[in-house]
């Protein structure tokens, strides 16, 4: 049972599966989960048809966050957050993390507005990539911040 020790127990026996849990048991429910990894990377872009500071070459630490959400498999998880690191690293870091923002990604003004939008999208195609893994997953939002107080954010009811 474990030994109170300054009022923590210790385990002494881990939970065994087949004996103190079924295979049937792991999955609790059968609702929609959201789950939320992020990430950071640094990148250097400018503006175009603007005038500010931001029209000069420059560089930011971004912080990208992902909203996904989906129903429970049948040991109770949504999506690995390795599998959200995976496509991270594979399929959209590549393209931003240490790059030239103006060659790397699509024609557009690189924007946090258009950046986040690019990002949703690229998710979204990886996951439906993937669809025969998940169950009914959804990119719910992305929020890309551009420095610690400043963000644009990507909902799935905007981007449908």
């Amino acid at each position: 049972m474990g030994k109170d020790f300054f009022g923590f127990r210790i385990v002494e026996e881990l939970q065994m599966m087949d004996r103190d849990i079924q295979k049937n048991e792991l999955k609790y429910h059968n609702k929609r989960v959201l789950v939320s990894k992020e990430f950071t990377f640094d990148a250097a872009h400018h503006l175009h048809c603007y005038e500010g500071k931001c029209k000069n070459l420059h560089g930011h630490t971004y912080k990208v966050i992902f909203g996904i959400s989906g129903f429970v498999d049948e040991i109770g998880l949504v999506i690995d957050f390795g599998d959200i690191k995976e496509i991270w690293k594979q399929e959209i870091e590549v393209h931003l993390d240490h790059r030239y923002l103006n060659e790397t990604l699509p024609k557009m003004n690189t924007t946090a507005e258009n950046m986040v939008v690019w990002i949703y999208e690229k998710m979204r195609e990886s996951l439906n990539n993937r669809s025969e893994k998940y169950n009914d997953m959804r990119v719910e939002f992305v929020r890309l911040y551009e420095t610690p107080t400043s963000y644009s954010e990507a909902r799935r009811e905007w981007m449908n």
